[in-house]
């Protein structure tokens, strides 16, 4: 008789707590959204992608949440609508116990600047992926010029923006990364009036630390305003011309 009363009260409780679930879940489908919530991460650092412009394109796209019962409000398709801003690179969209809509957006992290004399100007990111420049804001990274396909501006040019975000001397003495119609990459110094030429940037960590020897034994003895052009295309030499 015990056993047949425990196994009651086990099934009164499997049935209470699946009604319960079976009627908050109703209730929540049911209950009106209050609050549409946009995180943006980073923000404090970089402000590619601002709150309110996100609300507007969910609102241009019938998607805002707030005063829909939570039935009818698609997280999924505003995941989507969010995700066709260009400058974001994640996003995630749920719902809270509060009776918000929240979206939490990482933006894209840009490593290189390029004004291309072609293709205009455009950011390199993390990813090595194009990401468009803000009307809004400008974040300092690399700056390159002039003659830079995308391919070039993914590869050489991110990987060298790298090197120089891991080197706080090179990343200080080098202004602007310039690419002329030859391909020759040439780099403009924060300090002194010349240029140096890289010609390709294969095997740069050699080529620079062949430009602070030069540095060192050269232009710290004759002067850094007596030559317009280092270049250091050539193997075992430094090529100057005087202004």
């Amino acid at each position: 008789m015990k056993r047949i009363l425990l196994v009651l009260a086990a099934l009164a409780v499997i049935g209470y707590l699946f009604f319960s679930a079976k009627h908050f879940r109703e209730s929540s489908k049911n209950r009106l959204c209050e609050r549409f919530e946009v995180v943006v991460k980073d923000s404090v650092r970089t402000a590619f992608v601002r709150a309110h412009e996100i609300e507007a394109l969910v609102k241009r796209h019938g998607l805002y949440p707030v005063g829909k019962p939570f039935s009818e409000v698609n997280t999924l398709a505003i995941r989507d609508t969010i995700m066709s801003n260009r400058l974001v690179e994640s996003v995630e969209v749920y719902t809270t116990s509060k009776g918000f809509v929240v979206a939490s957006i990482r933006q894209r992290e840009p490593v290189l600047r390029v004004i291309s004399d072609t293709k205009g100007s455009f950011y390199v990111d993390d990813d090595r992926q194009i990401m468009p420049v803000s009307p809004d804001f400008t974040v300092y990274v690399p700056l390159a010029t002039g003659a830079i396909g995308e391919e070039m501006a993914k590869n050489e040019l991110y990987d060298f923006a790298m090197f120089l975000h891991r080197d706080a001397h090179w990343n200080a003495w080098i202004e602007h990364i310039a690419v002329r119609g030859n391909g020759d990459v040439v780099l403009i110094p924060r300090a002194g009036d010349f240029q140096v030429v890289m010609g390709s940037l294969h095997d740069y960590p050699a080529k620079l630390a062949k430009l602070a020897r030069f540095v060192d034994e050269g232009l710290n003895v004759v002067g850094w305003n007596r030559y317009s052009e280092i270049n250091l295309k050539y193997d075992n030499q430094v090529v100057c011309t005087k202004k």
